[in-house]
């Protein structure tokens, strides 16, 4: 039994068995993208539904058969949880009440994430900058507050509705935020405020681009920590190795009681 479970480990985690799951997530992408179109699903809409039928089943399948290697040790890994819940989604019925979960088959594309090491290490590298982003978060937020009470009290005056309380205040400033119209909104303030052109640039300056930028250094900074770490080895693949090693033992004890 161990041997068997040893070599269904091999198999699911060789690397042709994982280009293989690879390729059938991708044509499963296109496949549940296709439908969506009108004319390809009119023309192949039994030939669609048999492709994603198909690919379902072999996700099935292989996470069985990395159940059944892995035993309970499956779930050590939370990549492994990943998949599992992803596939397990997708085998919810999607008639009557719940069609609308069909449109979550698409989740079955996200399991790139597992399956690519390269994506892997940009989400870790995303997990681990959690901290530093919700630091940022909330000085951004601050910011917009401090900056939503100086707005009311400049502007409020001018009759201007995105001007008229600390609420469309604070929305006004989060639209800048992102440089949506932010020059419109600006133009419109001179016609009264003429010097309303100073606010808008030191806002700018610094809730815009300072921010952004100081995003952008958390991520990259998780980033380059995250390279710098050797590949981590999962637990699902350290357990293979030692039930090959305990077959390749029994064999070995097998092989001396014959002599």
């Amino acid at each position: 039994m161990k041997m068997v479970r040893a070599r269904v480990g091999s198999l699911v985690e060789s690397n042709r068995f994982q280009l293989f799951i690879v390729g059938v997530i991708v044509v499963n992408a296109l496949t549940l993208g296709a439908e969506t179109t009108t004319v390809l699903h009119a023309n192949f809409g039994p030939l669609l539904t048999f492709i994603d039928h198909l690919a379902l089943a072999i996700f099935t399948v292989e996470l069985a058969a990395r159940l059944y290697a892995f035993g309970w040790r499956f779930f050590r890994d939370p990549w492994n949880v990943f998949d599992f819940v992803i596939v397990a989604i997708s085998l919810i019925p999607t008639a009557g009440p719940l069609s609308v979960l069909r449109a979550l088959r698409i989740l079955r594309a996200l399991r790139l994430v597992a399956m690519v090491p390269s994506m892997r290490r940009v989400v870790t590298a995303l997990v681990r900058s959690i901290p530093g982003l919700v630091s940022l978060s909330g000085l951004l937020v601050l910011l917009v507050y401090v900056g939503g009470v100086i707005a009311s009290n400049l502007f409020g005056d001018t009759g201007d509705p995105r001007f008229s309380g600390l609420g469309p205040t604070l929305l006004t400033l989060f639209q800048i935020t992102t440089g949506d119209g932010w020059s419109d909104v600006m133009r419109d303030l001179m016609v009264q405020k003429p010097f309303a052109w100073v606010f808008f640039l030191i806002y700018l300056l610094v809730g815009t681009f300072t921010m952004l930028n100081l995003f952008i250094a958390v991520v990259c900074s998780a980033m380059q920590e995250e390279v710098a770490l050797p590949a981590p080895r999962t637990g699902a693949h350290d357990d293979l190795v030692l039930q090959e090693v305990r077959a390749l033992r029994e064999e070995v004890r097998a092989l001396r009681a014959t002599v």
